[in-house]
């Protein structure tokens, strides 16, 4: 508490910045957090709350009650008070209703449109707080427009000026830094008529998928995008903040489908939800498990007359799998940033074998040796070595096509490809290295 006071007070004639004082925040216990929360400014209190994770957000409602929660949503910008107001809902549906009626219209309208849209979509994410200008407008009326909002709070992080036609469609966009080599005594029209082109608008369609949205930023190392309707008309934008926080929800969502865990559920504190939802995929995988011991079975009498071979088994099956999950870790992350097109899927398999070959070649030779050594039998060697390459090569293989595959079928390549990729390297793995025993040295 004490921490978050000489923060307040050392930066009272400064910028206080919300990931400062979360920090401090989640040092406090809970009896200290919600006191906390009642010192910090109304006007960034929100922002404060949504650098929070969402187990916070209980004790947030408590300190701040109805009218503290409206003032905090009022001082956010539109997207940001469509996600605050969603936090507010799953605590509690009938206070989140109140705050939305305590609202001016406007903000009623904006949030409205917003919610309108499919969590995947451009326009879930955009923020409708932007500056437009006429292109019949003089560039000395939009400055004095510009600073006059400025100065009253009404907008912020604007580096890009919009330009539309009378019927509000987005003509052209323009850096702030080439409005200061326009003549402010003409028209934004007579400015860029010259050079229009370099001011064409690379822009995003409200209902276009955010994914998409996101490599544009990539590809085109945007600050800022424009989203528009299918009619051209601006409805708002979405800056590069936003898409960094896209990116990485998106990466955790990724790291943990490929453990098989849902991302929401871990998130959330319920212990019975992240359970049932681990659970269903470790049943899945006691269910491959039993595969696996399956095939062991089927050479029991291989096993019960060497027992080297039950010792080197786990060995066979563990490489397969560690190599299997490398290639797939690495094919489902090109996937996810945009690296691999389906034209490309058999450049990329024929590495992944190709690696997994030599891999497999490699640590065939060592095993084999140690293998010889250890249980004073040469075949033995033979045996585990090509068991070795098989396996890893199927693993390559594998790791590279079920991502693939499922990319192809419109299924997150994440989802379900370890438990899949698990059970082919066991069941590959325990079959190659039993049966060659089996036909070899029996």
């Amino acid at each position: 508490m004490e921490e978050l006071k000489e923060y307040l007070n050392s930066h009272h004639d400064s910028e206080l910045y919300p990931s400062d004082i979360a920090k401090i925040l989640r040092e406090l216990d809970k009896d200290e957090f919600i006191e906390a929360i009642k010192l910090i400014p109304k006007d960034i209190v929100g922002d404060v709350a949504l650098e929070l994770p969402d187990r916070y957000f209980e004790d947030i409602v408590k300190a701040l009650g109805v009218d503290g929660l409206t003032q905090a949503v009022k001082d956010l910008e539109s997207d940001d008070q469509v996600e605050f107001l969603e936090k507010v809902e799953e605590v509690d549906a009938e206070l989140a209703s109140k705050i939305f009626k305590n609202l001016d219209k406007d903000e009623q309208k904006e949030i409205t449109l917003l919610q309108s849209y499919q969590e995947d979509e451009a326009g879930a994410f955009m923020q409708t707080e932007l500056f437009r200008a006429s292109i019949d407008e003089k560039v000395e009326d939009a400055i004095k427009r510009f600073s006059k909002l400025k100065k009253s709070g009404e907008i912020e992080n604007v580096h890009t000026v919009f330009i539309t036609d009378n019927q509000n469609r987005l003509l052209y966009c323009i850096d702030l830094d080439d409005i200061l080599t326009f003549d402010f005594s003409k028209t934004f029209k007579e400015n860029i008529k010259e050079n229009s082109e370099k001011f064409e608008p690379i822009k995003a369609y409200d209902t276009e998928d955010i994914k998409d949205v996101v490599n544009y930023f990539k590809e085109y190392d945007l600050s800022v995008i424009p989203i528009v309707n299918k009619d051209n008309v601006l409805l708002g934008r979405i800056t590069s903040d936003d898409i960094y926080d896209i990116i990485n929800e998106q990466a955790t969502e990724q790291m943990y489908h490929l453990a098989g865990v849902d991302d929401e559920a871990e998130e959330d504190e319920e212990v019975l939800k992240a359970t049932k939802t681990r659970a269903t995929w470790l049943g899945i995988n006691l269910i491959t498990a039993i595969l696996a011991s399956i095939v062991i079975g089927l050479f029991q009498d291989t096993i019960d007359s060497m027992v080297a071979l039950a010792v080197l088994m786990p060995i066979v099956a563990s490489m397969g799998g560690n190599a299997g999950t490398q290639t797939l870790t690495v094919v489902v992350r090109q996937l996810a940033l945009g690296d691999i097109s389906y034209k490309d899927a058999t450049r990329i398999i024929k590495k992944e074998v190709s690696i997994s070959l030599l891999n497999g070649l490699l640590f065939a030779i060592i095993m084999g040796i140690i293998a010889s050594i250890w249980f004073h039998k040469g075949m033995l060697g033979v045996v585990i070595g090509l068991s070795m390459i098989v396996n890893l090569l199927m693993a390559g293989f594998f790791g590279a096509t079920i991502p693939l595959l499922l990319k192809r079928l419109n299924i997150d390549p994440a989802i379900g490809s370890t438990v899949i990729l698990t059970t082919v390297t066991d069941v590959v793995g325990f079959f190659s290295f039993l049966g060659l025993a089996t036909i070899i040295l029996l």
